[in-house]
């Protein structure tokens, strides 16, 4: 919490100057919008996890995930509800406290409207759900690769300029703003900054991130219904 505070802070001076170059405001954010989009990114970092531990990953290697396997669940769903667990004690240790110092220390913009705080929350959960398909992922591909450290790196230098956490996708030339629009990257992050600042459709949104929730855990699935078919023998 405290890093992402001090981050914060530095992200805050940075676009605050941009802002200030550009008259005070850039497609849509002005320096209440932007404080409130750095907060948010800020708590919804450590909320959905974007930067995982490749944990899965480093099982698969060693082989103990073969544990895991037999155990009487779906290793997808379990892992799921083990994310959403973390993610509710995240909510209270990691997304409340940024959003509580920027709207105290800040110029901060509350969404006009009662209706946008829960369908925040909604779009947050479902945002959370979202990078753990993709983290899933990521670290299933090690049933294939043996060593994914090298994805689950690349995955990490990009994923925050691609979701929208670096700078607003709004910030983004029209034709790239466009082309990540069609991507699950912006349901990650940007898309629930916009349903709490009223960018857009709210219900839209929603309907975005619910469709990139259902193909991302689709392709989760198949993934590991293929990865618990393949035999892999490492070291002799």
């Amino acid at each position: 919490m405290t890093a992402n505070v001090v981050f914060g802070l530095l992200r805050v001076a940075v676009i605050i100057a941009a802002l200030k170059a550009a008259n005070g405001e850039i497609a849509e954010y002005d320096v209440a919008a932007a404080n409130t989009y750095v907060w948010i990114g800020q708590g919804l970092l450590g909320f959905i996890l974007l930067w995982g531990n490749n944990e899965l990953a480093e099982r698969v290697r060693s082989g103990d995930v073969v544990v895991d396997l037999y155990r009487p669940w779906n290793l997808q769903a379990a892992l799921l509800a083990e994310d959403l667990g973390r993610g509710g004690y995240a909510f209270l240790a990691r997304l409340a406290p940024p959003m509580l110092i920027g709207m105290l220390l800040f110029p901060f913009r509350f969404p006009e409207h009662g209706y946008q705080w829960p369908l925040f929350l909604v779009s947050a959960v479902v945002a959370l759900v979202i990078c753990f398909g993709c983290r899933f992922l990521i670290e299933v591909s090690a049933f294939w690769l043996l060593d994914n450290r090298g994805l689950f790196g690349f995955w990490n230098v990009t994923s925050g300029l691609l979701c929208g956490l670096t700078v607003p996708i709004a910030f983004f030339p029209q034709w790239a703003r466009e082309v990540l629009w069609m991507t699950p990257f912006p349901a990650l992050l940007q898309a629930p900054v916009d349903v709490f600042l009223g960018h857009g459709n709210a219900g839209k949104l929603l309907l975005y991130q619910a469709f990139w929730a259902v193909v991302i855990l689709a392709l989760g699935h198949i993934a590991l219904h293929r990865a618990v078919r393949k035999v892999v023998v490492q070291g002799g």
